[in-house]
């Protein structure tokens, strides 16, 4: 008996919302995306921009309402994401601003303007999603809802009248003025779906068939929803020629599937169905063999293109990014403008050139951290649905990141996908702050104190005064 410890003695855990913690990091993140936009005006124009204090006043309304909406409604979530998430789209807004300025006169760009107004929007839908969805499990009802919404998404380009074809690749829709990308919503949907489809069908699809080399392969019976994926990511890969939305969907279910499951032999099956894939695509189709030759030999198509075939996008990022060096030259001192398309799709290239390696290793440590914080959330989260929603929705971010960074540094062909927070495009970057409200509030729900149970003490007074009250009646 000497070693136990008596319940009136033991230590009581308080469960802290640490939003305190999460105040100082927006400070630290406000210092930066404000910092970096007067570094752009000192390094580019030798002058503070005249237009700092209106731009830092927004920019910091803007972030103290998300954080002011998290204390509200989810006060015990994770304190970190969000301030990475606030430290990365003002620095991208930096940047992009720079190069802005690097354009000609008479363009009379504001791309960081338009970024900024799409910022705006990311931040409403933020604090929307945290008030209409009190408890992530609601979302677990619509799993079919959110699948077949997906499904229209992904159909909405291929339309004669709001579809429009960008670059070679049919995935925009025009609404007025207004251009978007519904994949970017069909990613949030396609992640619900499938955490809701896993979260009650995980044990029939871990059910192990024939076993090779060691690795128990999926029943044949079981392949249907892989399959089905499969051939809707190939679906995209010809109809709409977009290679980087085709490996994000069926990269997204496949990793999702194997977490469900914990079975090695899915990975191997979607493995082999994605070798497939990738071969009957080079055979088949001229877009695909493009990327693939530019990535082999980018220096054989630049500078000038051969069959209509050219490298210079890659090129160009690589040349900037081997002119930035360790540290870089410093805002203004290089020449990213030369990169197409460098607010965008190679906008890690931009901020190579000028601030070097050092920057960019910075930059993907904070979205290391920020995938870190999403499994975090779904290793402490309390039921199977939110287990896999936060999966899904922290692997959305690794993937659309590392096939980003791996095809502007040659590791592997070019996507065609914007690097979350940092580039300009307004769809992705709504549907991005979506997602981290999502893992906010599985993180609050995961995190909240749990009910607790009276103790004797307050059984016993509860027990006493319901004696008084029967006495007093019985007198009565």
């Amino acid at each position: 008996m000497s070693g136990f410890t008596p319940a009136s003695s033991m230590p009581v855990f308080v469960h802290r919302s640490r939003r305190g913690a999460e105040l100082v990091l927006m400070i630290l993140a406000l210092a930066v995306g404000i910092g970096a936009y007067a570094a752009v005006g000192l390094g580019v124009k030798e002058e503070i921009p005249v237009d700092i204090v209106g731009y830092g006043t927004w920019l910091v309304a803007l972030l103290v309402a998300a954080h002011i909406g998290v204390r509200l409604l989810a006060p015990y979530a994770d304190p970190v994401l969000l301030p990475l998430v606030a430290m990365l789209n003002g620095f991208g807004l930096a940047v992009i601003h720079r190069l802005d300025l690097s354009r000609p006169a008479a363009e009379n760009a504001d791309f960081a303007g338009q970024q900024l107004t799409w910022m705006t929007i990311g931040v409403a839908l933020f604090l929307i999603t945290l008030f209409f969805v009190p408890d992530h499990r609601m979302l677990q009802r619509f799993t079919y809802t959110a699948g077949l919404g997906a499904v229209v998404m992904l159909i909405l380009p291929m339309l004669p009248i709001i579809g429009k074809e960008i670059n070679g690749a049919r995935i925009w829709i025009n609404v007025g003025p207004v251009g978007f990308q519904p994949g970017e919503v069909a990613k949030v949907l396609l992640v619900i779906c499938f955490a809701g489809y896993l979260a009650v069908h995980r044990d029939a699809l871990a059910l192990a068939g024939r076993r090779f080399a060691g690795i128990d392969l999926p029943r044949g019976r079981d392949l249907g929803p892989l399959l089905m994926m499969w051939a809707i990511s190939l679906a995209i890969l010809v109809l709409q020629r977009d290679l980087g939305s085709s490996l994000l969907f069926y990269g997204l279910f496949v990793v999702t599937l194997y977490v469900a499951t914990e079975r090695k032999g899915w990975i191997v099956v979607g493995g082999l169905l994605f070798a497939g894939g990738v071969f009957a695509a080079l055979s088949l189709f001229s877009h695909v063999r493009v990327r693939v030759l530019t990535w082999l030999n980018p220096f054989e198509y630049y500078p000038e293109a051969v069959n209509g075939t050219s490298s210079e996008q890659l090129v160009q990022g690589l040349f900037g990014m081997a002119w930035g060096g360790m540290i870089g030259r410093g805002f203004g001192s290089g020449q990213p403008w030369r990169i197409p398309y460098a607010n965008s799709d190679f906008i890690i290239p931009a901020i190579g050139e000028e601030l070097g390696l050092t920057a960019l290793l910075a930059l993907l440590l904070c979205y290391g951290l920020i995938v870190e914080r999403g499994l975090r959330t779904a290793i402490v989260a309390r039921d199977d649905f939110g287990k896999l929603l936060s999966v899904g929705l922290a692997t959305s971010i690794a993937l659309q990141t590392f096939v980003v960074v791996g095809g502007v540094t040659g590791l592997i062909p070019l996507t065609g996908l914007t690097t979350p927070f940092l580039s300009y495009g307004g769809s992705s970057l709504v549907a991005n702050w979506v997602i981290v409200a999502l893992l906010l509030r599985v993180s609050d729900q995961s995190r909240r104190p749990l009910p607790t149970a009276p103790s004797d003490e307050d059984l016993a007074a509860e027990e006493t005064q319901i004696v008084k009250l029967d006495k007093g009646a019985m007198s009565k």
